[in-house]
């Protein structure tokens, strides 16, 4: 039998593996209603620009990297000080290990053949991410709920930035 939550009652404490799942689910679930409104900022350079005009509107905040990312002193850089940022506007901030799953979610397209790209645009720069609070109504989204109550509970962890892993379909 599964344990339960605080003083035996409650429902069942979910691993931590399906815990994660179900984070990388709400997070699929806030990122497609969001696209479908229109409230996604996408790169590090416009990130900065919302994060300095409007930061009260914005709800999250997705740093994307994969290992040969992490060897990138500038974006490192550029990642701390939007963390930086984020945390003392009290922005929710989650990490993002897989780039090209979150490429798939936001319809963008991240490999294109070497022949096909000669005088093509650069690829959209996914580094960053910002979900900005629509104007015309509060969310009143269970997911995007979800997500704030984990980077909370992650923070009180001291885990400032926690890492979600989006499961591939």
């Amino acid at each position: 039998m599964a344990p339960k939550g605080p003083g035996l009652t409650g429902p069942p404490l979910l691993s931590l593996a399906d815990r994660m799942d179900k984070v990388g689910d709400a997070l699929e679930e806030v990122l497609s209603k969001a696209l479908s409104q229109r409230t996604i900022t996408v790169g590090v350079y416009e990130a900065a620009k919302l994060l300095n005009v409007d930061p009260d509107n914005v709800v999250l905040c997705l740093l994307a990297a994969d290992e040969d990312d992490d060897r990138d002193v500038a974006l490192q850089i550029h990642f701390t000080l939007i963390q930086a940022f984020c945390c003392e506007n009290d922005i929710n901030i989650l990490r993002v290990s897989n780039p090209g799953r979150l490429a798939e979610l936001l319809l963008l397209e991240t490999d294109a053949s070497p022949a096909s790209s000669e005088g093509a645009e650069q690829p959209p720069d996914l580094h960053c991410v910002l979900v900005t609070n629509p104007h015309s109504s509060q969310w009143k989204d269970p997911a995007l709920s979800q997500l704030i109550c984990f980077c909370r509970e992650s923070r009180y962890m001291d885990q400032w930035v926690p890492v979600i892993n989006l499961p591939e379909r």
